[in-house]
């Protein structure tokens, strides 16, 4: 069985660089991904305790926090990631276009095709930039030559890597290019599985301030096409690139709860909850 797939949006909104990206999404956008009671455990420690989180589509969604709160580890929860981790245990409902992603008859494989995670440091394969791109179609059977061709030019035109690339990639190899240029390697290698959803875990925190700025122009351009959820540490990386933010941080038994969500204009400028805005305007954490 597929997850359903409703038509995109024809009127994502666009990005601009303000101190504090503007939300100009509505009330009534659909929701991409839904998280209903989720807890995390790793062996008998909860890492992350009775969260519940929409996340709009087209939409870029932020992750912020302390370290330790559970916010990789809710990422990883969106493409079964968890499912591979020795004594991880996920408890409560992960909806994916209002299907649940941990249904008896969803492969974890369909949903990682579906929700693709670019890494805190860029992992290019030690192939080719066209094998690289080429790999995850590859995988789920497409095997015409030209097929592949027109899939590996558009992903790496959409991951903005196109022009820098176009004149070898077939012959040089991805280990052989920049970091920030490795990223959006990355990047393109994970569009070429068509994937509703991309999830990126401090996807610029390798990289120098050039390269992070190729990055962030990157995803507002992605997010007509995509909804992309990224965890970051730079609060003016949230501030500036995403529509909603998320905050999380840890109780007393150091599991990671979430305090609050809402527009990131909202969170960074007039936060519901003290804990919020210590933590946006530096007072811990």
């Amino acid at each position: 069985m597929s997850i359903a797939d409703p038509p995109a949006r024809a009127d994502a909104p666009e990005v601009t660089r303000p101190t504090v990206a503007p939300s100009s999404l509505s009330t009534s956008a659909p929701i991409k991904l839904q998280a209903r009671g989720l807890n995390v455990y790793y062996g008998a420690k909860r890492a992350v305790r009775d969260v519940d989180l929409d996340i709009p589509a087209n939409a870029i969604m932020s992750f912020i926090g302390p370290s330790g709160c559970g916010k990789t580890s809710i990422l990883r929860c969106f493409d079964r990631m968890n499912d591979l981790v020795p004594g991880a245990r996920v408890e409560g409902t992960i909806m994916l276009n209002g299907e649940d992603i941990n249904g008896r008859d969803i492969l974890p494989v369909e949903v990682r095709r579906r929700v693709g995670l670019v890494f805190q440091r860029p992992n290019p394969f030690p192939m080719t930039i066209y094998d690289n791109v080429a790999y995850g179609p590859r995988r789920h059977g497409t095997s015409n030559r030209a097929a592949l061709d027109e899939i590996v030019e558009s992903c790496l035109g959409r991951a903005a890597l196109w022009d820098e690339v176009k004149d070898d990639y077939r012959k040089k190899s991805g280990l052989s290019l920049s970091g920030g240029q490795q990223q959006r390697l990355c990047i393109a290698r994970t569009l070429a599985t068509e994937p509703d959803v991309v999830l990126m875990d401090e996807p610029c925190s390798a990289l120098d301030p050039i390269a992070t700025l190729k990055i962030e122009e990157l995803m507002a351009d992605l997010r007509a096409r995509y909804t992309i959820v990224i965890v970051t540490h730079n609060m003016q990386q949230a501030a500036r690139v995403s529509d909603r933010t998320a905050f999380f941080t840890m109780g007393e038994d150091r599991s990671g709860y979430l305090v609050e969500v809402g527009d990131t204009s909202e969170i960074f400028t007039n936060p519901r909850e003290r804990l919020t805005e210590d933590y946006v305007s530096g007072r811990f954490g």
